[in-house]
């Protein structure tokens, strides 16, 4: 007998958090989440996401043990943006077991046609603004910071239940090369020429503020166009950056300018996922003195946004972001980076594909969204 259950209690939700770490206990790649940031994660006092739209978590039982899990949600972010009517699942983990699969996926499915929505879509953590896809290549490495992973039979499970293929992401990993002075004497040429300017993150608290409310309304006229862009809220932003701010390295973080106007930004992130894997999914009572031991001791980054205006793209405003990380990663101090992952890409993106394999990098992971019609 399998029973799905709604998480409405306490015990319940420290149930579903903790299910993947008997899913993936054997498997040296998973990254534990930390447990305190997923039930924050997941209290609508404290996620803005709950403020716009609704979310059900479901956990599967057999034999009175949790053997799979699912979300179902609304975005009515989404669908107000792009006046369609999409419902979402997200967080599904599920023992190698097609019935209890199907009877999580049906719970998820049922409860978005009483919404009347006319797709299901996902995997959606909770939204293209999170964590999102489901991986289907590169099994064979640890994903980089705020990207998933999952078992290879997933796939087998939601196609066996119907879902079929919408849109792969693409995670291309990048070579730390030495930036040649053909390439750092072009974008000085570059900025002269297309008369905008390049500078990092402020790091005092006063500027950082007016430097992040500058990303936000670059953010948002940027990926306006982009498949699968949801428009946060003000406060979905604010509690995003939140959430990083305390990871965020200034020296990689940059905003560009044309005549003193905003005009794009950039975000590589180091990996710290390098350091949740020590803590395994605890802060306490020695996760925190990990952190501090080995958040200098993190070799990768990952670009993990970038978002140039429409009217000022083409002015070579992203080969500038690019050359200034490497150079910056070269040159660092404390971060000894020999490499960086480039993701998501969409797969449909030629120019970020171009500029991808141009910066030497390789699909090493590739993710997908995939999608069943509701009836």
């Amino acid at each position: 007998m399998i029973e799905i259950r709604i998480v409405q209690t306490p015990k319940d939700l420290n149930r579903f958090i903790k299910l993947p770490f008997r899913i993936y206990k054997n498997d040296p790649y998973w990254v534990a989440p930390l447990i305190y940031e997923q039930k924050k994660y997941f209290n609508p006092q404290k996620n803005p996401y709950y403020e716009h739209s609704e979310v059900n978590l479901f956990i599967a039982l057999k034999n009175k043990k949790v053997v799979g899990r699912i979300t179902a949600h609304t975005n009515t972010q989404h669908n107000k943006f792009h006046n369609d009517k999409v419902g979402f699942f997200g967080f599904f983990e599920c023992i190698e077991d097609q019935s209890v699969a199907d009877e999580l996926l049906n719970k998820a499915f049922n409860w978005l046609k009483k919404k009347d929505c006319d797709t299901m879509r996902g995997p959606m953590n909770l939204s293209t603004n999170h964590e999102c896809g489901l991986l289907v290549e590169g099994f064979d490495t640890s994903p980089f910071i705020m990207m998933t992973h999952n078992h290879s039979y997933y796939l087998k499970l939601l196609e066996n239940w119907g879902m079929k293929k919408c849109m792969d992401l693409l995670a291309y990993l990048l070579p730390n090369q030495a930036t040649p002075e053909k390439l750092l004497k072009l974008t000085r040429r570059l900025q002269k020429r297309g008369n905008f300017t390049v500078r990092s993150l402020s790091k005092n608290k006063k500027e950082l503020r007016k430097d992040l409310e500058t990303v936000f309304t670059v953010y948002t006229k940027a990926w306006e166009k982009n498949w699968g862009f949801v428009p946060a809220t003000r406060k979905e932003f604010q509690h995003e950056i939140d959430q990083i701010i305390d990871v965020v390295r200034p020296e990689f973080f940059y905003l560009a300018f044309v005549e003193g106007e905003p005009a794009g930004f950039y975000v590589a992130l180091p990996d710290y996922n390098q350091v949740l894997k020590k803590m395994k999914g605890r802060l306490l009572p020695f996760g925190f003195l990990k952190a501090l031991y080995y958040r200098n001791k993190i070799t990768s980054l990952r670009i993990i946004t970038m978002g140039v205006i429409k009217e000022y793209q083409k002015r070579g405003i992203d080969t500038v972001f690019y050359t200034k990380t490497f150079e910056t990663a070269n040159n660092h101090k404390k971060l000894k980076i020999k490499n960086a992952e480039l993701s998501w890409v969409l797969e449909n993106n030629e120019m970020m594909n171009k500029i991808a394999t141009h910066l030497g990098g390789k699909v090493h992971k590739r993710y997908r969204i995939l999608d069943k019609q509701i009836q």
